[in-house]
């Protein structure tokens, strides 16, 4: 199949499936006298696999690592599982990340009157870095997180 029916099976952009083979991330596909591109099944499923793990946030470098254990037969689980589990880590903290922000600007919205006025605590906070402070609940997982990575073991357990 063209490129265009890859893309459509496997449920990646054209431009997608192009980066990819750039990147080396799958290897490049026989080419017809013309130079198109002509994809079999197993290119397919090799994207498949790709198009699953990138909607999980995998990295173009974890992809590879997955990809590279998901076609050898004699892997070890415990590879794969490790790298699952830090990608799960790598998730929560952009979490943590995310409602950081989002509890920043809920501050700065609540603050701000919303009327004619051009006084506006939202464009005083982002120019000033402003933060609001951490509630004890965030403090709290923070440092169990801190003591976690630091020695191995979760005190609240």
């Amino acid at each position: 199949m063209n490129i265009g029916q890859a893309a459509e099976a496997s449920g990646l952009s054209a431009k997608m499936i192009r980066y990819y083979e750039r990147v080396d991330l799958i290897p490049p596909v026989a080419r017809t006298e013309s130079g198109y591109r002509v994809y079999a099944d197993g290119d397919i499923q090799t994207l498949k696999f790709i198009q699953r793990a990138r909607g999980l946030g995998f990295s173009v470098k974890q992809m590879h690592g997955l990809v590279s254990l998901w076609r050898d037969r004699s892997r070890s689980s415990a590879n794969v599982k490790a790298v699952a589990l830090e990608h799960i880590t790598e998730l929560e903290n952009k979490i943590e990340a995310l409602n950081s922000m989002r509890e920043t600007l809920q501050h700065l919205a609540e603050h701000c009157r919303g009327d004619h006025r051009p006084d506006c605590p939202i464009i005083e906070g982002l120019s000033e870095g402003q933060q609001p402070p951490d509630s004890p609940k965030r403090s709290s997982r923070r440092r169990a997180r801190a003591n976690t990575s630091v020695t191995g073991t979760n005190p609240s357990v």
